[in-house]
């Protein structure tokens, strides 16, 4: 199948996908599911490239192999958080729909669509390795897939010591400023940007695949300066106060200072 039918049919099936998404979300009165949506859509746009597209098989099932398995864990992990909220919803949903309060409906079916509008630009940016025909792994695959698996873990076990810390009654009202998060405040989000990094690198050895660190541009940009740590910051320094304006001075904002011996965590 040509490219441009790939991205035809992968843009009209996660616009779709997305709609459905909008109308399960209103049902529900939560937006917040968007995120869910948003992470496990890669999943199913992973594999459909990876049967359409025309390069090499080898590379073309460790690639969808591996934005599945970051899809997968960052998606459930998400419908785990998201779940245990509800029926309350996600602090930024709730400040959209006051934003957005004279055309609510619109504005979040747009939103949703423009969501599944970044999947696809995201995805597009991996079609110059999946049609790659080069017979042979590059070197500089291999090195990008190992990077990839170590940022999954890293996120994963950001987001596990965040969520220990939060269980333990003795943690409450107090900000989590051990393990990763004692070397940066957003861990999970470096991690998030470093999949991505790692995805570009994997894609460099393609014609073409030096399009792929728009990628790596686009979720730096998101997560330091838009949907991130701005967001993220200003909440918990409302819920936290002078406690979290101390861990801002003393930690790092988004890049982890891997000099510094991190804090172990309490057992209990």
């Amino acid at each position: 199948m040509s490219i441009p039918l790939q991205l035809f049919f992968l843009a009209a099936g996660l616009l779709a996908l997305f709609s459905l998404a909008f109308v399960f979300s209103s049902k529900l009165d939560n937006y917040g599911f968007v995120d869910v949506v948003w992470a496990l859509s890669f999943t199913p746009a992973a594999l459909f490239l990876a049967l359409v597209s025309e390069g090499q098989l080898q590379r073309r099932l460790l690639l969808c192999g591996l934005v599945a398995i970051w899809s997968l864990r960052l998606g459930l992990h998400l419908l785990r958080r998201v779940s245990a909220l509800h029926p309350v919803e996600d602090g930024r949903y709730a400040e959209l729909r006051r934003a957005w309060a004279l055309n609510l409906n619109r504005s979040m079916f747009l939103f949703f669509l423009a969501q599944a509008g970044l999947v696809v630009v995201l995805c597009a940016l991996l079609l110059p390795s999946m049609n790659s025909a080069v017979a042979s792994l590059h070197w500089l695959e291999y090195v990008a897939a190992a990077l990839f698996i170590l940022a999954v873990l890293g996120e994963a076990i950001a987001d596990a010591q965040l969520r220990r810390f939060k269980s333990l009654a003795s943690n409450h009202g107090r900000v989590c400023d051990v393990g990763l998060w004692s070397l940066s405040r957003h861990p999970n989000y470096f991690f998030e940007w470093l999949v991505w990094l790692a995805l570009a690198l994997f894609c460099l050895s393609s014609s073409w695949g030096w399009l792929a660190l728009l990628a790596p541009v686009l979720m730096h940009h998101f997560l330091y300066r838009v949907t991130g740590i701005p967001y993220t910051e200003k909440q918990l320094l409302k819920s936290k106060g002078a406690a979290y304006a101390d861990y801002q001075k003393r930690v790092p904002s988004f890049y982890p200072n891997f000099f510094r011996r991190p804090i172990k965590a309490p057992l209990q």
